[in-house]
């Protein structure tokens, strides 16, 4: 079962979010934060094996958070999600050790945190 953090300022979505992952095999939602300070702070704490992240958030952004991430947790597999289609961002994201930036979809999500945290994705989905 793996431990999901599910970080992004909006409730509603972090909400959706979180019933989608609770609700797929695999999953189980271990914390939540509203911004990217929270996000380090829960995965301290909570250690969780995969962090989604909202790209833009107060406080702390998406960007800023994965970047202390990887200080903290080199190989913790973080996901970017956004509304917005950001070139800057992107490559920000890459340099960071991120493949992509995913669409503000609960399906986009599930199915990128499955491709990212199982060797044999076919056998799973």
């Amino acid at each position: 079962m793996a431990k999901v953090l599910v970080v992004d300022d909006n409730e509603f979505f972090r909400r959706l979010l979180c019933d989608r992952f609770n609700s797929e095999d695999g999953f189980e939602v271990c914390g939540e934060a509203q911004n990217g300070k929270e996000a380090v702070e829960q995965t301290v704490k909570l250690q969780p094996d995969l962090v989604v992240l909202d790209l833009v958030m107060p406080v702390m952004n998406g960007i800023d958070a994965a970047r202390v991430l990887r200080l903290l947790r080199p190989t913790l597999p973080l996901i970017l999600n956004s509304a917005l289609e950001d070139s800057l961002s992107e490559k920000q994201a890459r340099l960071i050790g991120i493949a992509d930036i995913v669409p503000k979809s609960a399906a986009a999500l599930i199915e990128k945190a499955r491709r990212m945290l199982c060797s044999d994705y076919r056998a799973v989905a």
